[in-house]
């Protein structure tokens, strides 16, 4: 079957320890592993057995964590050396970190991600944001600029990395020992592109890769984000709590692109999926508990305005009465109020509703490997997905949960390949070939 009939999946790696802030503690988890590029080469060989699409690395880059007495940084060491790491000793698996476009000179973004794609033999994927918290903008010694100069500054910065990328000529690698040539000087030329925001003259000194240059992703859901996805990126890195979200943010971005004179097919949409796979569903929530220790119980405030209805603290471990459900109502201000309305209603107690991942920041599958496989096949099948960005609770195992357990049954039902079809991220993704900046630059 071919790769476009078939979803696609990713691997969010964060910090290493998994989704839960508690992952650190539990038991199995090597506590030091935060520094271990070890550990992430293990994490990323266990996406690779299940035949991941790409590993997916998130950055914020210098962040303050206000709560770091308690919870580990939410992001890796370095995103760039540990895909370095991870390069040497994997051969499949794509390799995408973020890299923002607010902070960064065009220049060093193209060189670190293009040598990131020679070293893994065309496996590298950028995805190219902008920085919006202040708090970051503070470590560089400087204020957030305008959301309309960050955008602005972020159409000059991908055009004028893929410029750069493409300097050195696709065939000016000559490396020949008996005629003396290395290369061919008249195919690695300067750009000499100035825009408004950045500008550089290049050459890029890096040849091509095996798929040419690195792909480029997105993860953003505003109109600012919409349009610099459609314009350049082939995945978008997205979060959505219903399959009619979904759909909605996946035809935006098709049209989007349609906008930019570009294939709308071009573009994938994955959004983000969190899990926690065990025998069933009432193991996975004693495992969630678990993890989250008393950050449950301070979780039963918000959880009130979701439903619209008064929580007793001390009747914690139980179920929401029937006439508090009878008036609740779920919030319009919260996507995923109405489902977890949905899950009181089963009747479970509150501290049961709160860890079903109610208030996660992705969609949350608590219990056996085919409810993860059910959901993931009704929103590719219904056209909400093209795939999914994993988030597994605990990565120690619960990558490996989700290799043994999810993948099979996708693979049986042929919703996902059976093995990798081609050795670069552009194969894995059907994405279209590309060298170089393919149309004029413009500000």
């Amino acid at each position: 079957m071919k790769i476009d009939k078939q979803m696609l999946i990713g691997l969010h790696l964060g910090n290493g320890y998994g989704s839960q802030s508690g992952a650190w503690r539990f038991p199995g988890v090597d506590p030091k592993s935060y520094t271990s590029f070890d550990a992430r080469v293990k994490q990323a060989q266990a996406a690779e057995r299940g035949k991941f699409q790409f590993l997916f690395l998130p950055d914020g880059p210098g962040a303050v964590m206000a709560d770091i007495d308690t919870d580990a940084p939410a992001f890796n060491l370095d995103v760039m050396l540990t895909l370095a790491a991870v390069a040497r000793e994997t051969k499949y698996i794509g390799l995408v970190a973020t890299g923002s476009t607010t902070f960064n000179e065009p220049f060093n973004l193209a060189r670190q991600f293009k040598a990131l794609d020679v070293m893994s033999h065309g496996r590298a994927g950028w995805n190219a944001i902008t920085s919006s918290g202040e708090d970051v903008a503070a470590n560089y010694g400087r204020k957030i600029p305008s959301s309309a100069d960050r955008y602005g500054r972020a159409h000059e910065v991908v055009q004028l990395i893929q410029a750069l990328w493409g300097s050195w000529g696709k065939d000016a690698w000559v490396h020949n020992q008996q005629s003396g040539q290395f290369a061919k000087k008249d195919q690695i030329a300067p750009i000499n592109l100035q825009g408004k925001f950045v500008s550089s003259s290049g050459p890029l000194y890096i040849p091509p890769s095996e798929q040419g240059q690195p792909i480029i992703f997105h993860a953003g859901g505003s109109p600012n984000a919409h349009r610099l996805a459609g314009r350049f990126a082939n995945v978008v890195i997205g979060s959505a709590f219903t399959i009619e979200d979904a759909k909605d943010q996946r035809n935006t971005f098709k049209r989007a692109a349609e906008s930019f004179g570009r294939d709308p097919d071009e573009i994938k949409y994955i959004p983000g999926l969190m899990t926690t796979i065990a025998k069933d569903r009432r193991a996975a929530l004693d495992r969630r508990i678990r993890l989250s220790g008393d950050f449950l119980l301070q979780r039963i405030g918000y959880l009130q305005q979701m439903l619209g209805v008064p929580l007793n603290a001390l009747r914690f471990n139980e179920p929401i009465s029937k006439s508090l459900l009878d008036i609740a109502r779920p919030s319009y201000y919260d996507p995923r109020s109405a489902n977890a309305l949905k899950i009181a209603r089963e009747g479970w107690s509150i501290r049961d509703i709160l860890a079903h991942g109610v208030i996660d920041y992705h969609p949350v599958i608590v219990g056996p490997g085919i409810e993860a496989a059910n959901h993931m096949q009704e929103w590719f099948e219904t056209g909400a997905a093209d795939g999914f960005c994993i988030s597994p609770d605990v990565n120690a195992d619960g990558i490996g949960a989700f290799v043994d357990e999810v993948v099979p049954i996708l693979q049986e039902r042929k919703l996902f390949h059976q093995d990798y079809e081609g050795k670069t991220l552009r194969e894995h993704l059907g994405a279209p070939n590309q060298y170089g900046l393919t149309h004029e630059f413009k500000i």
